[in-house]
């Protein structure tokens, strides 16, 4: 049974998730209407940093990469990646793509791990930035602008 994904962060960037040993078999540009990234999602490993996340937002919309999972047994895979349930809660949301609306998993930060005022690493954003080819010039702009916490090395 086919599953999607919605990235709208570092699992923009398909190396990332063929890294993580993800199978799919399809991405697309996808657009969360409704909804604004947010780097408020503290670390649980480095509590400087934020990882990305996203919050009701009326006049805003996410972009990002739609997975065609191979299975739904990647998304149990995905769970384990993302922290769920415990970091982030997994939750079904209308996905809007240039020729149909998907229904599509989006993690979405749980509020006790939620903190204003921090910054993504610069590795983490390099992943978010891979995304270029899904996402449209102006979002890619914005996203290019995002200070990041220049302090911590790559995680590998």
């Amino acid at each position: 049974m086919t599953a999607y994904y919605f990235a709208y962060g570092s699992n923009m960037n398909p190396l990332r998730m063929q890294a993580r040993g993800l199978v799919w078999h399809e991405a697309l540009p996808a657009r969360l209407p409704r909804h604004g990234l947010r780097f408020n999602k503290r670390a649980a490993d480095r509590p400087l940093c934020a990882y990305a996340n996203v919050v009701y937002a009326p006049a805003e919309t996410v972009e990002g990469v739609l997975y065609r999972l191979d299975s739904t047994m990647e998304v149990a895979k995905l769970d384990e990646f993302e922290g769920t349930p415990r970091l982030y809660s997994r939750e079904v949301f209308l996905l809007e793509t240039d020729h149909a609306v998907i229904p599509a998993w989006v993690y979405i930060a749980n509020p006790a791990v939620i903190q204003q005022g921090l910054l993504p690493e610069a590795w983490y954003m390099q992943h978010v930035l891979a995304g270029r080819d899904y996402l449209s010039e102006p979002y890619y702009q914005r996203l290019q602008a995002q200070p990041a916490h220049p302090v911590y090395e790559a995680p590998w």
